[in-house]
């Protein structure tokens, strides 16, 4: 990583997402009053005094547990300990110590990594005397905080997280800003969406070449949506993976409801989505309303069939059909690159990457007005706006492209009303014959021009 890593460690319900949220200063792990919420590690940038770093909310560690969901979480820790420069440990002063907490203090005094050791829930002074029982873990002073409140030593704890970093991280070097404009040009983010137990998960981890996200053949494994910076081709990217999205009658309200949120969230602040299907299954109603929210938020898209090993006699010409099912039962995506993967044999899965990186490319793509009005005025030639009411046409002047992210273009015409939505397809088509903008959707906007007074 290009910057230090503090995971935040403990048993669950000692108010790690809470406290992880108060670093960020935002709401991004969800919090809800029943142990066991968090499961995936949660990584996000945060920054104190000046300094940049990671920090990782982790799901709750119960030691003993023979659970599978609990094995996978210590899994997880373990993967986010393994990465972290310090390690944040923190227990329930209102809790006193328990035997889990002694458990994985041990654990952790095993890593060799700093540990501070922050004692939550201390929200007044008449807390304080409860921190005396926690010098028994053996990992120096308790620093009393209140995720809740934002009180405490908060600030204490910080400092001396900062002074924990390795060397390299907190010496001061003067920013590029060249460099940095060009970051921002080449570096973006890539949410993985799609309905529950498609392989979402599956594919983030081939893609990773570890287990960051939980997998089990239980849906709605994953809760939150997971961010992960990793580098790909001189790249640094962010993936998210993002909890199945299913039918609001199916979902309760609770955990999975703040879940389906987040997920339509991660396409909001995604540059590029990656919509996953199930080979094996039909395209649902719920994959037309995925793609439809994708298509509003004006996102670069790829389109995934999944779980290719399941699917027999594989040829060329069954692509073509799945091709065609993608043309037919999800027509507004028909100008996305489609990859056919197995996240189980990692058939394809870096062809997904390179495809987002076509797809971010080309929404974020400009033309030239000159060029781009030849093509309007030639597609008029070829194919004229239809007569409307009264034997008025639509006329277009000229246009020119006006944003990127999805590229929009402004058409400017003798009447906006007088066009009618087949023709505007017809000129979207135009505009994609002639520019490519493959994997993106474009905005084609009506302006009426201003009469010469």
């Amino acid at each position: 990583m290009s910057k230090p890593v503090v995971a935040i460690v403990g048993r669950p319900n000692v108010g790690k997402s809470t406290f992880f949220n108060r670093c960020i200063g935002r709401r991004e792990a969800i919090v809800y009053d029943v142990p066991g919420v968090t499961r995936d590690s949660l990584y996000r940038n945060c920054d104190w005094s000046g300094h940049d770093f990671i920090l990782v909310d982790t799901g709750g560690l119960i030691p003993d547990s023979q659970e599978e969901i609990s094995r996978l979480v210590k899994e997880q820790v373990s993967g986010a300990v393994e990465d972290a420069d310090v390690v944040l440990f923190l227990v329930d002063g209102k809790a006193g110590i328990t035997g889990a907490d002694e458990e994985v203090a041990n654990m952790l005094r095993r890593t060799k990594k700093p540990i501070l050791l922050a004692v939550n829930k201390i929200d007044d002074q008449r807390d304080r005397a409860n921190l005396l029982e926690f010098y028994q873990l053996g990992l120096g002073d308790p620093l009393p905080v209140s995720a809740l409140r934002g009180t405490g030593d908060v600030g204490d704890l910080l400092d001396k997280m900062i002074e924990a970093f390795p060397a390299e991280y907190r010496k001061s070097a003067p920013v590029d800003e060249d460099e940095e404009e060009e970051e921002v040009r080449k570096d973006f983010s890539i949410a993985v969406v799609g309905r529950p137990n498609t392989g979402k998960s599956s594919i983030v981890n081939s893609i990773l070449g570890k287990k960051r996200q939980i997998v089990t053949d239980i849906a709605g494994t994953t809760r939150d949506s997971i961010d992960t910076i990793f580098s790909y081709e001189d790249r640094e990217l962010t993936l998210i993976d993002t909890a199945g999205i299913r039918r609001k009658s199916k979902v309760e309200y609770g955990v999975e409801a703040f879940s389906v949120v987040r997920a339509i969230q991660s396409i909001d602040r995604a540059d590029v989505t990656v919509m996953v299907l199930d080979a094996s299954q039909e395209i649902a109603d719920q994959d037309q309303k995925i793609a439809a929210k994708i298509i509003e938020a004006g996102r670069a898209v790829v389109v995934v069939f999944n779980k290719w090993d399941l699917i027999e006699n594989k040829t060329s010409k069954l692509m073509n059909e799945f091709l065609a099912k993608v043309q037919t039962d999800l027509p507004h995506l028909k100008y996305a690159e489609v990859v056919f993967t197995s996240a189980l044999t990692n058939q394809r899965i870096p062809k997904i990457l390179d495809a987002c990186i076509r797809a971010f490319g080309e929404t974020r793509r400009r033309v030239t007005t000159s060029v781009f009005n030849q093509v309007i005025t030639e597609a008029q030639m070829l194919t004229p706006p239809p007569a409307g009411k009264r034997g008025r046409r639509l006329r277009i002047y000229y246009g020119t492209q006006v944003s990127v992210a999805p590229p929009s273009f402004a058409l400017f015409v003798n009447d906006a009303k007088l066009a009618e939505d087949n023709y505007l397809v017809y000129m979207e088509r135009k505009v994609r014959e002639g520019f490519g903008f493959k994997g993106t959707p474009i905005r084609l906007f009506l302006r009426p021009k201003k009469r010469d007074s």
